[in-house]
């Protein structure tokens, strides 16, 4: 649904009707679209068809949202093991659009897109700055990465198909960033939060005053991030920064998102179910209780794909939210199953050590986990930025800042680990996602 030239000044957007849809409608939406996606995939995916019929399940088995636990899971292995076509649904003539992840081991996972599928996903891009109070009248700077990676060509599309002015800048070249943002007038950015991170230091560095910028929203995803890390960026700078989730296997950015009560993600539910699962015995964990999320998508004709396994932890919000939207919220989603390591026998996620480091004042939003081995034992060292004034400090005040972060970390992790203070601008940026952990335990 598009927005008329009398909506500009709405606080709700037309393409957001669905948001609101009763429960009772939702539901029976729902089996519609799963009982139709799970024979498109039957009958044209082999091995989901292998899968089914290993257990014993044909499509006409699925009768009630429930029967979605009788289907077989999708792990990304899958998508990696029939590279690249194996698990498209629908004949080449049909794909208008490829993507692929940069998975940085073993060969990508290619996605794809028919004509069909790319108007569900520049409606759920639409519904997705919608939740961020943007419109028509806003200037939308796309620092996403353009090209086979999903987040640039999603949120461009999105945010054309919502009447804004788009700038399809990509990432990097931080200074012509800042130039744009200033002289465009730009109102919103996307980018991922590390980059955003690497925007504020350089802006401070030219002198500029975010105060001046009409800059008010951010669009920040395509990596965890914590509430601090939201909270220091909004200190910073002033805007508001939400938190967008997606990921390229289900459609790309669009999935769900924050909105203006910044109380977890809203999943766009008529397009994606969710489940949340415990991610060891695959039983289903009720709401409010953490598990892994599980993804089925309803609409994709290309490439179907049923109860994927995200690795993303996180649990169902019960409660309604205060912005009216009936469709259901997650919490935010800090860390990944397989982001984990052991450190003498306690699970560690990165997440843990940016909201200890975060805690403290002094501290820079910039660290590093560099994990190693000596004498047979895993050892974790964190390299955090602190800054100039801390070091221009007494040895004594330095002391106190880094007794301060290491108690801080200890008490999250429960554990005390190695913690070195540098320099600020000593830590890498990243021009995209962020390299948190460098693990030099096997070299």
């Amino acid at each position: 649904m598009h927005a008329q030239w009398n909506d500009r000044e709405s606080l709700v957007h037309p393409a957001s009707a669905p948001d609101y849809m009763r429960e009772e409608q939702l539901h029976a939406l729902q089996l519609q679209r799963l009982r139709a996606i799970t024979r498109h995939a039957y009958e044209n995916q082999a091995l989901f068809r292998e899968r089914m019929d290993a257990r014993g399940v044909k499509p006409e088995d699925v009768r009630t949202l429930d029967d979605i636990r009788k289907l077989p899971f999708t792990q990304k292995t899958d998508l990696r093991d029939t590279y690249p076509y194996g698990l498209f649904a629908v004949p080449m003539n049909e794909v208008v659009r490829l993507h692929a992840s940069s998975g940085t081991t073993g060969k990508p996972i290619v996605v794809a897109y028919t004509a069909e599928d790319i108007e569900v996903w520049k409606e759920a891009m639409v519904r997705t700055f919608a939740c961020a109070g943007l419109h028509s009248g806003d200037i939308i700077q796309n620092a996403y990465g353009y090209g086979l990676f999903t987040g640039g060509l999603g949120a461009h599309y999105g945010a054309e198909a919502l009447g804004a002015t788009v700038i399809p800048i990509s990432g990097g070249n931080s200074e012509r960033q800042i130039m744009v943002m200033r002289d465009f007038g730009t109102t919103a950015i996307c980018a991922t939060p590390s980059y955003f991170l690497h925007l504020i230091e350089f802006a401070e560095k030219m002198g500029i005053d975010w105060n001046e910028l009409p800059l008010r929203v951010g669009v920040f995803g395509a990596e965890p991030w914590s509430d601090e890390m939201r909270e220091y960026i909004e200190g910073k700078t002033g805007i508001k920064a939400y938190d967008i989730y997606g990921l390229s296997e289900i459609i790309g950015p669009g999935v769900g998102m924050a909105c203006e009560k910044q109380e977890g993600l809203h999943i766009f539910e008529d397009h994606f179910m969710i489940e949340i699962v415990d991610p060891v015995t695959d039983e289903p964990m009720p709401d409010g209780e953490e598990g892994e999320l599980i993804i089925t998508t309803l609409s994709k004709k290309a490439m179907p794909v049923m109860r994927y396994r995200t690795h993303d932890i996180t649990s169902i919000i019960a409660e309604p939210c205060g912005c009216g939207r009936t469709i259901r919220r997650i919490n935010r989603i800090a860390r990944r199953s397989d982001d984990m390591f052991i450190i003498r026998g306690v699970n560690v996620f990165p997440s843990q050590v940016e909201a200890a480091l975060l805690k403290v004042e002094e501290t820079l939003p910039h660290y590093q986990i560099v994990l190693s081995r000596h004498g047979g034992m895993d050892q974790m060292e964190v390299q955090v930025e602190v800054t100039a004034e801390t070091f221009s400090d007494t040895v004594r005040g330095v002391e106190a800042v880094h007794k301060q972060l290491s108690d801080a970390i200890a008490h999250i992790l429960g554990i005390r680990v190695k913690l070195t203070l540098v320099q600020p601008n000593t830590i890498e940026r990243s021009m995209g996602k962020a390299k948190r952990v460098i693990d030099n335990r096997k070299s």
